[in-house]
């Protein structure tokens, strides 16, 4: 087998290349309440039920935004995050490359999800 033919390494070891979890999210528009500031942003999350603690973990990233950066530079790591499909706690982590903060929290995530 080549390397080209190995595809992923799930699938090199017999594996069907699925995600090890099930996951669910949300991607669009945001409103993420940092500082006493509400800043409209853009999202993209993903969350699954982790078994061996029991709970829910969601995380994502918020688009490259001067407001989110202004904050979340002086100091400001814990948040609440709204969509559409609800709200939650959560925190900003350092920002990537192109500017995007993640975005992560445990248990009830800021989109509807599927009952397990």
């Amino acid at each position: 087998m080549t390397s080209d033919d190995a595809g992923t390494p799930a699938q090199a070891a017999g594996g069907a290349g699925e995600h090890e979890h099930d996951e669910e999210g949300f991607a669009g528009e945001a409103t993420l309440l940092l500082a006493e500031a509400e800043v409209p942003v853009t999202v993209e999350l993903r969350g699954y039920f982790q078994p061996i603690d029991g709970r829910y973990h969601w995380y994502g990233r918020i688009t490259a935004n001067d407001e989110v950066t202004r904050l979340a530079e002086a100091g400001s790591k814990k948040c609440r995050l709204r969509t559409p499909e609800g709200e939650a706690e959560a925190k900003l982590s350092d920002p990537d490359p192109w500017g995007r903060y993640r975005v992560a929290g445990v248990s009830t995530p800021p989109f509807a999800r599927e009952s397990f």
